[in-house]
């Protein structure tokens, strides 16, 4: 049976395991099952990233606390984020990643970063 490339369907000449027939070929196979296919997804990644960059800026020394003014106005959105994790006594902390919000009194936040 002869084998073709995976991306352009070419006659494969050379080993019997390869699968595509040169570089250009595995990369746009790659790329084209590696790319976000929906824009929910793309949409939902952007969002993360922006609120992980918006938290880094705001909190250089891996804790600090700020305001929920501060945060909106950066374009903080606070339905996206990676994880919850509640404590022993029922505080609920909000997380991107390593990064972290916890909400206190008066529209104050703590801003935290998981050790890893």
């Amino acid at each position: 049976m002869e084998k073709t490339c995976l991306e352009c369907n070419e006659k494969l000449i050379g080993r019997a395991d390869k699968k595509f027939c040169n570089d250009y070929c595995r990369n746009a196979f790659n790329n084209n099952l590696n790319k976000d296919s929906k824009n929910l997804i793309r949409n939902i990644n952007n969002r993360l990233r922006k609120n992980y960059r918006i938290l880094e800026a705001l909190n250089p020394e891996n804790k600090t606390k700020t305001t929920k003014t501060k945060l909106l106005d950066r374009g903080f959105d606070f339905e996206h984020f990676t994880s919850t994790y509640t404590t022993k006594k029922g505080t609920t902390y909000y997380f991107l990643y390593d990064l972290g919000y916890l909400p206190l009194e008066n529209d104050y936040y703590m801003l935290v970063r998981r050790e890893q």
